[in-house]
């Protein structure tokens, strides 16, 4: 088991240098995998990145989501 020292030297440390703001901060999202699968393989197909693709389904559900809303 390793114990900490008595003493830490931090005379060459730079104050915030990890520091990052909250929206900066990219949470994971986890996909199941038959979803992601399908996605992989369509990405792959049309050459485009497996983000782009999420992002470009993503935003046809927000807009079929705001039209459904519009009606009610």
């Amino acid at each position: 088991m390793k114990t900490m020292k008595k003493e830490y030297d931090f005379s060459n440390a730079v104050k915030g240098k990890f520091y990052t703001t909250k929206e900066k901060i990219e949470l994971p999202v986890y996909i199941d995998k038959n979803v992601k699968e399908y996605y992989l393989a369509l990405a792959k197909e049309k050459k485009i990145s497996f983000e782009k693709v999420i992002n470009i389904v993503l935003k046809k559900e927000m807009e079929l989501q705001k039209e459904i809303l519009k009606r009610k």
